[in-house]
């Protein structure tokens, strides 16, 4: 406890005389202001031993102060000795100079020149004489309110209780500039101060025709840790990432920043907020070089960060922006980074990316999207689509996938791979996943209580929806609002949500079957694809997707996984559905490997809702026939 409760404050003391700097010394020597209290407790029971109460144990030690003093002879030493100080990240909080010291420059020179350095240092100038006008020094090395005067000869506690205000006001400064100016979750400068640092670059580098370089980046799919293992572990998430990006900067030996100088350099990374950071390159070579430290920025975060039970992956998205080509102030550089840094997520996550001027006009579009994406649920905006899905051993209709459109007032027919990456990212998808789910259980519902042969109704659920705890829930009472058979009900799941190798994914999908519904893993073989993960989750069926099945007739090796995902599945008693198919041929080759269903535009294209109706009423009223000719039946 006694050495939480000690704070050291540094010192520097400037005089030419020996004599006095050896008073100085045994003024700071006797480090322990506490040992001053005891001696007064001491004093206190003897006077009042009988009557005076027991000071309780348990409480804590007062707090003590010590002084780490350094001395200097002459003005330039104790700059050289500030600027060292400094460097080491172990600032003076208060400096005694002396007024005259021949044959150097006196302490008024040595107090400019030191407030230049280090603006926030107590400097206390102390003289023997009565020329010294404080108004006069005060104008030479502002500000006022951190300039102290000592007259000499002085008593050792004024020193000593000079030394221990000025360095609680020092430490106290320092506080509120840290809560002011740095993040408390990682450490890192926030977005003020290095708006700031952004500032002074900039001029500098203007000053200097130099080059530097502003790195935006984003943390890939972050805001799925928050909702699936809480806030706690992102924080803690955010704190590890902060650590290996500071390192790897620290570790770049000048390779990339030439000049920068060996050592830490925290200035050089800041949080802005959230999960997003912005890297400060002041002394680049040419623009690009930042390519390089984005490299090294991505490869830091390449290794799983361990938190609890859960190896988690994150990759960052990084934009870089250019000075002096990408902006002349600090506000365009960054946001030029920023859209860079979106760009680069758009094209493919966990890159880099250089601005340029035609990404404005991709900015503006995917504003306008977010902008009148807010209100399309109320505008009755949304429609959907059915694409049909057939049992390719029956020739019969066996499902319906619902496809979700958006038909905007102002923009017209937008592009689901434009408007649902958008979707997810602001959150919308929540709203709109729950609209898309209640719409199909109705249609579903109607289309059953017509008498319809409607097996399942499939619907696609982002990771983000995925990802919510609370999912399940959402699931049920739809269910119980809409009235439908939870047999009916297939939920669709990307392959990369899935399979990740989590609990709480593993949890959800059970918390999805015990309600009685079916699963299918969307895109089954792009990503994770692990079999034997597959006999731990309770999926109902694995979706071939289309990048296999549209090589599948030419050989090689989409044709062979193929193959190895039907006959594995079949061992493990799980369906399985191609998407795409758009040939006989694709269409043969999936009857003889028997894999169950399959959907694309061979056999049917999206439906509107009475069409998909028709469909199903055909599909009901085929009598016996091959396989070819109920086909022909159904599609034509």
């Amino acid at each position: 406890m006694a050495e939480q409760n000690r704070t050291t404050i540094r010192v520097l003391v400037v005089d030419d005389e020996p004599g006095i700097r050896d008073a100085y010394r045994q003024v700071l020597a006797e480090s322990d202001v506490s040992q001053e209290v005891e001696g007064f407790r001491a004093l206190r029971s003897r006077l009042f031993s009988r009557n005076a109460p027991e000071r309780s144990p348990a409480k804590a030690r007062p707090h003590s102060t010590t002084f780490e003093a350094v001395f200097c002879d002459q003005a330039q030493a104790a700059v050289a000795a500030v600027n060292e100080a400094l460097a080491h990240n172990q600032p003076f909080a208060v400096v005694f100079l002396d007024m005259r010291m021949p044959p150097g420059p006196d302490g008024v020179w040595a107090a400019a020149q030191i407030r230049e350095l280090d603006p926030a240092v107590e400097i206390v100038i102390c003289t023997a004489y009565s020329d010294a006008d404080p108004s006069d020094i005060g104008g030479l090395v502002p500000p006022e309110d951190k300039l102290s005067y000592l007259q000499k000869p002085f008593h050792p506690h004024e020193v000593r209780q000079m030394t221990i205000a000025l360095g609680s006001k020092w430490r106290a400064e320092r506080r509120i500039v840290k809560l002011a100016y740095f993040d408390t979750l990682t450490g890192l400068p926030n977005r003020e101060q290095s708006h700031n640092r952004l500032v002074r670059a900039l001029q500098a580098a203007k000053e200097n025709d130099r080059t530097l370089a502003v790195l935006y980046l984003d943390l890939d799919n972050f805001k799925r840790v928050n909702d699936t293992l809480g806030h706690a572990a992102g924080d803690e998430l955010l704190r590890r990432v902060a650590d290996r990006l500071r390192n790897s900067l620290r570790d770049r030996a000048d390779a990339a920043v030439p000049g920068a100088g060996a050592g830490p350099r925290l200035g050089d990374i800041a949080r802005l907020g959230g999960d997003e950071f912005m890297v400060l390159l002041p002394n680049m070579r040419c623009a690009a070089d930042a390519g390089g430290v984005a490299e090294r920025l991505i490869e830091a975060l390449r290794e799983p960060v361990q938190l609890a039970a859960n190896s988690l992956v994150v990759t960052p998205s990084v934009g870089i922006a250019v000075y002096p080509q990408d902006g002349a102030d600090a506000v365009t550089l960054l946001r030029h980074a920023d859209l860079a840094m979106y760009v680069a997520k758009r094209r493919t996550p966990g890159t880099y990316a250089y601005y340029d001027a035609s990404m404005n006009a991709i900015a503006l579009h995917r504003f306008t999207i977010e902008d009148r994406l807010r209100g399309a649920l109320a505008r009755n905006e949304f429609s959907l689509l059915y694409q049909p899905q057939f049992d390719v051993r029956t020739a019969s209709v066996s499902g319906m996938e619902v496809l979700l459109c958006w038909t905007s007032a102002e923009l017209g027919v937008v592009s689901s791979a434009e408007f649902l990456p958008v979707a997810e990212e602001t959150g919308l998808i929540q709203s709109i996943g729950a609209w898309v789910l209640r719409t199909a259980c109705l249609q579903a519902k109607t289309w059953r209580a017509e008498g319809l042969p409607v097996q399942r109704i499939a619907v696609n659920v982002s990771g983000r929806q995925f990802a919510l705890a609370d999912y399940p829930a959402q699931v049920a009472a739809i269910l119980q609002e809409t009235g439908l058979d939870p047999g009916m009900l297939e939920l669709e799941i990307s392959e990369s949500v899935v399979m990740a190798d989590e609990p709480w994914a593993e949890r959800t999908i059970n918390q999805l079957k015990q309600l009685g519904i079916s699963l299918a893993i969307d895109d089954f073989g792009t990503g994770y694809s692990r079999f034997g993960r597959l006999r731990n989750l309770a999926v109902d069926r694995l979706k071939i997707g289309r990048s296999f099945v549209t090589s599948i007739t030419e050989g090689g090796d989409d044709r062979a996984i193929a193959s190895a995902i039907i006959a594995m599945s079949r061992s493990l008693r799980i369906n399985v559905i191609a998407e795409g198919v758009e040939n006989f041929p694709q269409l043969a080759f999936l009857q003889e490997q028997d894999c169950q269903d399959a959907q694309g535009f061979l056999l049917s294209g999206p439906l509107q809702a009475e069409e998909a109706r028709a469909l199903l009423k055909r599909s009901g009223e085929l009598g016996e026939g091959s396989r070819s000719q109920r086909f022909k039946a159904l599609i034509g």
